[in-house]
């Protein structure tokens, strides 16, 4: 199919929803091209980010479908079309051209190669041993990040330049995680220093923005393409875990079909099916998103609106009974990574909600329900802030403790400045725009801070 037939096909699709809204009674002509000129923006964007027209054209119809009341009307009575056409889309390319059985191809291709990658340490003397397992929890993304880059890379033919630097950021990381004479603490054979564990643990985080900067192209500045990488992002976890829970599934019958026949599979699922299931699914789960991302990204949407009213609860309970009862937050590793995690979730939240909120929608109810979410994960930030300050200043600084007050300060700038815009959005002083853009602009300085942790820690604190 050539070029004109794609904007021939589009055309007659846009011709047939305009036909359909003249049809309606009531609907002046001026309504109806400033609906279509909607529309084709909508179409031009989503094309730009990477999706074929036909799904460009129905996820604009759907959009426009939550916007407008007749929009809405055609894209429920043509429902059944647009499913088939949006399901189909991805795989409707010319067979002579075979961009989508290439692709197909390329990313199978490295997904067994990120399988196998993880296996390849063995033939250089590093098994699967308890005295190898820092060696693992150090490159474990190291194994898959940098073949995701590589299909990014292919997909968008970027320009050398990016090339050249993407490779070399993961190259830098390379010899970083494996370069460092970490302590080895007493304890189990093979147990990691705590700056090893944290490297182990920003590492992924610094890595993901490199992967991203391939994702949008070297466009890293844009902040429509840096929304779009969260975008991404999101749907690419639910995928993830979809994909993880039928891969549960997948080991259970392994086992127990080799249990019924008296053969011990446990060890063989353990070294080979479930770490190289794990890395190829994060390879096979971005190309499903890539192939679908119109029909997985309304689930991010749905699932924030479903949990931030949940996690808000949650969270002004926690602080009413520590308030209640007088008790602090206990400055202890495993709950510090905890609370840090849960204070993250968090920030997914307001990040998802804001990627899928219109700009231009006036506020509603569960805009002050986001901004509630948001200042009491600030002021649990700011107890715990406290909290780590006060062991600090009690018992002296370790690598964990410098690095959870880092963290929680990183936190605290981004909770604190998205509730000062979204409180001046609220109160009618300013608009939602700046509200999305610090999200994205401020995604390289976590990018920055693990950089930071992964590089000087190490050294700053003897490696241990």
């Amino acid at each position: 199919m050539t070029t004109s037939d794609v904007e021939n096909a589009l055309e007659l699709q846009i011709e047939q929803w305009r036909s359909y809204l003249r049809r309606r009674r009531g609907i002046h002509q001026m309504d109806v091209e400033e609906l279509e000129d909607h529309l084709r923006e909508q179409i031009a964007r989503l094309v730009d980010a990477g999706l074929s027209p036909d799904e460009a054209f129905v996820v604009a119809v759907k959009r426009m479908g939550a916007q407008d009341e007749i929009a809405n009307e055609f894209a429920r009575e043509h429902s059944d079309r647009l499913w088939k056409q949006l399901i189909v889309a991805s795989h409707a390319a010319d067979p002579a051209d075979g961009e989508s059985r290439r692709e197909m191809v390329v990313v199978f291709a490295l997904a067994i190669a990120a399988a196998l990658a993880f296996k390849l340490p063995q033939l250089f003397g590093f098994g699967m041993t308890d005295e190898n397992a820092p060696f693992y929890v150090r490159n474990i993304t190291l194994f898959v990040l940098p073949l995701l880059a590589g299909y990014f890379i292919w997909k968008r033919a970027m320009d050398v330049s990016i090339r050249r630097w993407v490779a070399l950021a993961f190259v830098a990381a390379a010899v970083v995680a494996n370069i460092f004479p970490f302590a080895r603490p007493g304890g189990p054979a093979g147990t990691p220093s705590d700056t090893e564990l944290l490297l182990a643990m920003h590492l992924p985080i610094a890595l993901w923005l490199v992967v991203g900067v391939a994702y949008v192209a070297g466009r890293w500045r844009d902040s429509a393409a840096r929304m779009n990488y969260v975008r991404f992002s999101g749907e690419l976890f639910i995928y993830y875990v979809l994909i993880a829970l039928g891969g549960g599934v997948l080991v259970a019958f392994t086992l127990g079909m080799y249990a019924a026949i008296g053969v011990n599979a446990e060890s063989a699922v353990q070294e080979w099916l479930i770490p190289s299931g794990a890395l190829a699914a994060v390879i096979v789960g971005s190309w499903l998103v890539e192939a679908k991302q119109s029909v997985i990204e309304n689930m991010a949407p749905v699932l924030t609106r479903l949990f931030t009213p949940l996690f808000a609860a949650m969270l002004i309970l926690f602080l009413g009974t520590m308030a209640w009862s007088g008790r602090g937050i206990e400055i202890e590793r495993n709950i510090l990574i905890a609370f840090d995690l849960l204070l993250v979730l968090v920030l997914a939240l307001l990040l998802y909600s804001v990627s899928a909120r219109d700009p231009h929608a006036p506020r509603d109810t569960f805009d002050f329900l986001l901004v509630a979410l948001v200042i009491s994960a600030l002021i649990a930030v700011a107890v715990a802030l406290a909290a780590i300050a006060a062991r600090i200043s009690e018992l002296g600084s370790t690598p964990n403790r410098m690095a959870a007050l880092g963290m929680n300060v990183v936190l605290l700038a981004n909770l604190g400045g998205s509730a000062l815009l979204y409180i001046r959005f609220l109160s009618g002083r300013g608009s939602f725009v700046p509200v999305e853009r610090w999200q994205t602009a401020y995604l390289p300085v976590y990018g920055a801070w693990a950089a930071f942790v992964v590089i000087v820690f190490p050294p700053l604190f003897g490696y241990r």
